[in-house]
This record gives structure tokens, sequence and C-alpha cells, in this order.
């Protein structure tokens, strides 16, 4: 049932990373609110708080975190749909253990295929959280592997934790290359240090999958718009393409 051109009953799509837990209410066709709370602290409580006013009907989810994985399953009671290899994800997978894969992964890679990569376009998306994955469709659609490696906040915050005289620093675009303060230094590290393996590690997979299709780069996470700023290789930042990753995951497995 419609009305006014949305679903009388949203979406509730849920992405759960290790650090933030985010909450949308979605039509079909287009996110509608977002909300987030933080993952560590999540419980039926915590989870009943944010979701205070919002009306909505399927919940669809994609988690990094077992713990909290749990913690929705039980509050929702069996009204969950969660995001696996086995769900309808328009898109084949061609890896040796599908299950291994990271839910957030497959979701990242369904909506790039949907909404970003042409028909016979390969693609690679870069989702900056804790980690950083770095996951590619091939040009038949399917998604074959990536490569996981550090993410940003966490390189610096091991940094600060394992050396004695070295502070914890705001992440921002340096002034300098050079830095002339210690904050300078890091920041300048983290900044042009990171984008330079984000280059390094885009380069090898474009090389990679070869074919003659130029593959379409696509950025997601909370770091994805600064680091990426000015990176030709890549083509778009969307913060929200999880979010769309579940919302499309919504429509292909309508009752």
């Amino acid at each position: 049932m419609r009305q006014d051109g949305l679903m009388t009953s949203p979406y509730l799509l849920i992405d759960v990373g290790n650090g933030r837990l985010k909450l949308a209410l979605a039509s079909d066709s287009r996110l509608l609110e977002r909300r987030e709370t933080s993952t560590r602290d999540l419980t039926a409580a915590s989870l009943k708080k944010v979701l205070k006013g919002w009306k909505f009907g399927r919940v669809i989810s994609c988690s990094v975190v077992p713990a909290a994985a749990a913690t929705l399953r039980e509050y929702f009671d069996g009204g969950l749909t969660e995001l696996t290899h086995r769900s309808p994800l328009g898109i084949g997978i061609r890896y040796p253990v599908p299950e291994t894969v990271g839910a957030d992964r497959l979701c990242d890679v369904s909506a790039l295929a949907a909404l970003y990569a042409k028909k016979g376009q390969p693609g690679i998306v870069l989702d900056f959280g804790t980690a950083v994955t770095f996951n590619v469709l091939s040009a038949d659609h399917h998604y074959i592997g990536g490569v996981i490696a550090p993410g940003l906040r966490l390189m610096t915050e091991y940094l600060h934790e394992r050396t004695a005289l070295l502070p914890h620093v705001e992440l921002c675009e340096p002034e300098r290359v050079i830095g002339q303060s210690t904050v300078e230094a890091i920041q300048a590290g983290a900044a042009v240090g990171y984008r330079g393996m984000v280059r390094g590690i885009l380069e090898a997979l474009k090389k990679e999958l070869g074919g003659r299709r130029k593959p379409v780069v696509v950025a997601t996470g909370a770091d994805a718009e600064w680091i990426t700023k000015g990176m030709k290789a890549v083509d778009a930042a969307d913060p929200d393409l999880t979010l769309h990753g579940l919302r499309l995951l919504g429509n292909l497995s309508a009752p």
C-alpha cells in the first residue's frame, strides 16, 4: 500500500558498524530520516530510546558485530531481516567461502551495482570505518573479494596508545606536509600517508581487474569525503551507500 508516493509503513534500516550504529527510515526509493548511536552501548533500552517517535514496518539490518546483532534479534523478536550471503542482493557472489564475507561488504557492492555501475562495468567500493575495506564488483556483477586494511582513526589511536610522547590528535586536513609541531606531523602523516595507501591499493586492484572498461569507484563511511577529496581515482563519495544497500534488499525481498 502506498500513500502520496511513499509506502504507508517505511522500512527501518540498521547498519551496525564497530563504532557506530546507523539507522534510517526509508521508502522503497529514498532515505527519509537518519539517526545514530554508539554500537558499544547498544541495549534494548538504548535502542528503544533512539527509535522513539519512529513508525515503521519491516526492519532490515546488516551487522559486523555479533553481540549487537543478537541484541537486535531479541529486540525485534523474529521481525528482523538480516543481510547475509543468501539474501537476494541483485548480484552474484563468486567467492570461495561466501558465508565468511562481511555483510556490510556485500551490502556495499549490491548498492554499487544498482546505483553506480552500468551493465558490464566493474566497480570498487571503499568503506572507511574502523577498518577500511576495498570491495570489488566484477564486470558481470559478482562480488569477487577485495582488501581489508586498518582504518585511519584506528591507526592514529594506536600510534597514541603505543608511544610515550605522541598525543591523540583530531584528524583534519593539514596546512602543510612538513609538520612544524608533533600534532601537525601526525596530521600530515595521517592525511597524506593514508591517501597514498588508498591510491596504491586502488591501482593494484584496477591492474588485477584488467578488462576494457574502467571500474567505477565509490567511497563511503565516516571519513570518506575528506580522505578522498581531490583523488581523481575516486568517482564519488556516498556516505549512505550501505543504507541504500539495505533499502534495496528490502525491495528485492518484499513479501
